[in-house]
């Protein structure tokens, strides 16, 4: 009995598979629109935390990991006011920084990637926070988001450090649902408007932390209410 060989569509060698990029659920025209309303609220938004030149900054956002603004900025106050550059924090030492940042999670973990990051400042570059996102990344403690942070607040770079505030405010929202912060960066990274790209990451953290936060959502005091695609909006404050 002859049977005929069953025929297999093959793709053409050499051929990629393009990667399928997420989308906003917004519209261009809702997204231009969003991040005008939040212009308007807060004209020239700023970072929480307290530093004085782009080290401190540094070592305040990696401070700032699974800890809050406030806390970080209680534990620095007498710190910076001795230690403003990476000579001096390796002067200090480790065990000398965790007496000032013992109040702050993950606190010993924190103190051994300073002082080595401190280190890395001097021996690789002069003693200078690099302006590039890549060579902040090699810092020891110092992630995507802590470079991103440093680059766009210190150096004017129009990035996009997702933290849980923005990763929260971008899902419910519908700007840009991923189910990382890298793949709610991307989005971010390819919808925001180029007018609004620097402050963007501001101004998406402080709508977070004060009208879209986590437990109960301020809906009713929110100023892009009838763009958000949340469905489970507050009505009452």
């Amino acid at each position: 009995m002859n049977t005929k060989p069953s025929e297999k569509k093959t793709r053409p060698k050499n051929t990629v598979r393009k990667k399928r990029l997420s989308r906003s659920k917004l519209k261009k025209v809702e997204i231009e629109a969003l991040f005008f309303r939040l212009r308007e609220a807060r004209p020239e938004p700023q970072s929480e935390l307290n530093y004085s030149n782009p080290y401190t900054l540094v070592v305040a956002v990696a401070l700032s990991a699974q800890a809050t603004d406030t806390g970080v900025n209680k534990a620095t106050r007498a710190l910076f006011e001795k230690i403003t550059t990476p000579a001096q924090m390796v002067s200090l030492g480790e065990a000398k920084l965790i007496e000032y940042i013992r109040t702050i999670g993950l606190f010993r973990t924190k103190a051994k990637n300073i002082i080595a990051l401190s280190r890395m400042l001097l021996d690789d570059f002069g003693g200078e926070v690099p302006t590039d996102r890549e060579q902040l990344e090699k810092l020891p403690g110092v992630g995507r988001k802590t470079a991103s942070v440093v680059a766009n607040v210190a150096f004017g770079e129009p990035t996009i450090a997702v933290d849980t505030h923005i990763f929260r405010v971008s899902n419910r929202t519908g700007l840009g649902p991923g189910k990382t912060p890298n793949a709610v960066e991307e989005i971010l990274e390819r919808i925001v408007p180029d007018l609004y790209k620097l402050h963007a990451h501001h101004w998406l953290i402080l709508h977070g932390r004060y009208i879209c936060k986590a437990r109960k959502p301020g809906c009713p005091n929110c100023s892009i209410f009838d763009l958000c695609k949340f469905n489970k909006k507050t009505l009452e404050t």
